[in-house]
């Protein structure tokens, strides 16, 4: 986000005096760019006079916040028990070695996927299991990953 914040001002003054607007205002500031930045989070702190500590506790502390930009695609993998016995380590290694995903990385080069461990995608009798955007895959093995991955392939208009 440029340093311009009229939509974030806009929606603040929406919430502004009202008790509780820590976190439905965060989510309409993450809406505007997909993340929240530093920026964001110390201009939400000037304006409303909510501490930026309190502001970042809350936004590390709910997994529906991000810190910085998200992939096109969302890949969740669960880490379960059931997909943990499943193996479902190799499905996240398959995943990682597709999408060229550097040490300590989340997000792919191109932005067209950001991978997240979750604890349970409630789909035990499927494991092990993946979720992109909201559709579901189970009963993986590391081979049907570069297919499942092809799908959503980014492909430039020409």
């Amino acid at each position: 986000m440029d340093k311009d914040f009229t939509q974030l001002d806009a929606i603040i003054g929406q919430y502004r005096g009202r008790p509780g607007i820590l976190i439905p205002l965060l989510q309409e500031a993450q809406q505007i760019q997909g993340y929240l930045s530093k920026d964001v989070m110390r201009h939400i702190a000037r304006e409303t006079g909510i501490a930026a500590s309190d502001i970042y506790g809350v936004a590390t502390f709910y997994s529906m916040f991000k810190l910085k930009p998200q992939g096109r695609h969302i890949i969740r993998i669960c880490k379960g028990t059931a997909c943990h016995v499943s193996d479902a380590d190799s499905i996240k290694d398959a995943l990682v070695s597709a999408l060229k995903l550097k040490a300590g990385d989340d997000t792919t080069d191109d932005m067209n996927f950001t991978l997240m461990e979750v604890a349970c995608l409630g789909c035990c009798s499927l494991a092990p299991v993946i979720m992109i955007d909201d559709t579901t895959y189970g009963k993986l093995s590391p081979e049907a990953i570069p297919a499942i991955l092809e799908r959503y392939a980014f492909v430039e208009e020409q």
